[in-house]
């Protein structure tokens, strides 16, 4: 039976690189005192990873934007015709499943 580690560890990634940036990587490895340069390039591209999905999952908004936001969540619309009638039609669909 395989360890977590191994299981964890199991996907492959490659790449090809210049001989400049492989002596790049293996300084700032070994500044960053990381084990082998595996582990620098996989900590770092993972770090920024995570950064750039963390990002876009930031709702930025203007400053107007965010009162407008705001507003509609403290003093949200009263419910229109069309609205009332859809949550009435869904209320008896759902009591008759």
């Amino acid at each position: 039976m395989r360890s977590e580690t191994e299981i964890s560890r199991a996907a492959r990634f490659e790449a090809r690189i210049t001989e400049a940036q492989k002596a790049l990587f293996q300084r700032a490895a070994v500044l960053g005192g990381h084990r082998t340069l595996t582990d620098f390039v996989i900590n770092s591209a993972q770090e920024k990873a995570e950064a750039i999905v963390r990002d876009s999952e930031i709702l930025r908004l203007s400053e107007k934007d965010r009162q407008i936001f705001v507003e509609s969540l403290l003093r949200p619309p009263t419910p229109n015709k069309k609205l009332r009638q859809a949550t009435t039609r869904y209320k008896k669909q759902s009591h008759t499943r």
